[in-house]
């Protein structure tokens, strides 16, 4: 029994997420490969070669991979897709868009956003928004599956794999890269951060937000926002913290001006201390948070900012 993890990279660096990915492949048993595909990534093939836990590192070059378009990775995955019981992605933006597809093409179901692995066959995964959580088997030869990164811790350096260079499958070239609106940040990333503060409706304004940001940067700490605040424009669409954006769990997740939608609370509330600052002594934040303050936060988190 042989797993392949797909690799999330941008050609320079791994993703964070497929750490965690590998150690969900590692639990399953058997041999963990990993496929890198991209254009000019040696530095990630030997990024992944030192991970412990793998056993081989595939390695794909190709003009029509340097993107990471799905519909080049699919056909390249499902190519390969003979020699392996299970394939995994983290269940990120990236995996999110290509594994359903690998799913399909092979005609299988997927089984989305694991968060244990009870044995080859049968899994974990939260479902109502977190709410239940569901024990999953699926039947399938292979099995495809999107991992959720808080669910496994991240697996570590101290390996060395073997790194075999497999051929690119014709290019589709359906489908083209047109541009990249990418957030520039010195703050942590919001998705691996230990600590993150977050920001919601009742801040206010996109200009507002500076508050926010005066205490994670007081804190070391990534910033995100709920969906109301990104819907309305206050923060871009990668801060969004939620059910349909990222899912963190970091030491400390500061929640301010967040009223605690479920969608929300099924982004953040593994968090392992979280703390909620709100003006509404009934709003749901409070229900999961360890340590909750009502007041203004035009007051509160100033006089926490000049305290720090």
């Amino acid at each position: 029994m042989n797993n392949l993890v797909i690799a999330e990279h941008n050609n320079e660096a791994l993703g964070a997420a497929t750490l965690n990915a590998i150690t969900a492949a590692s639990q399953i048993g058997g041999d963990v490969h990993v496929l890198v595909a991209g254009h000019g990534a040696s530095g990630v093939v030997s990024e992944v070669a030192a991970v412990v836990g793998v056993t081989k590192v595939l390695h794909a070059d190709a003009d029509q991979y340097k993107e990471g378009v799905s519909v080049e990775l699919a056909n390249l995955i499902v190519s390969l897709a003979g020699d392996y019981s299970h394939i995994l992605a983290a269940s990120s933006t990236s995996g999110k868009d290509v594994m359903p597809r690998v799913a399909a093409l092979l005609d299988v179901a997927q089984i989305s956003d694991i968060i244990a692995v009870d044995s080859a066959d049968t899994f974990k995964r939260p479902i109502y928004a977190g709410n239940a959580i569901a024990t999953v088997q699926s039947s399938d030869s292979t099995k495809v599956l999107t991992v959720r990164p808080t669910g496994f811790d991240a697996a570590t350096d101290g390996g060395s794999a073997e790194v075999v260079t497999v051929d690119a499958v014709d290019a589709v070239g359906s489908t083209s890269v047109v541009g990249r609106e990418l957030t520039v940040s010195e703050r942590p990333d919001l998705g691996s951060a230990d600590i993150v503060v977050s920001g919601g409706r009742g801040v206010g304004s996109a200009e507002n937000f500076q508050i926010i940001e005066a205490l994670a940067d007081k804190l070391g700490a990534a910033v995100g926002a709920s969906r109301a605040a990104v819907d309305a424009g206050y923060m871009p669409n990668d801060y969004q913290v939620g059910q349909t954006g990222k899912v963190v769990a970091p030491s400390l997740y500061v929640a301010v001006g967040i009223s605690g939608a479920i969608q929300h609370l099924a982004g953040m509330k593994d968090s392992k201390v979280i703390v909620a600052i709100n003006k509404d002594d009934e709003a749901p934040i409070f229900q999961v948070a360890d340590y909750g303050l009502v007041a203004d936060l035009f007051e509160a988190v100033p006089e926490l900012v000049e305290a720090l």
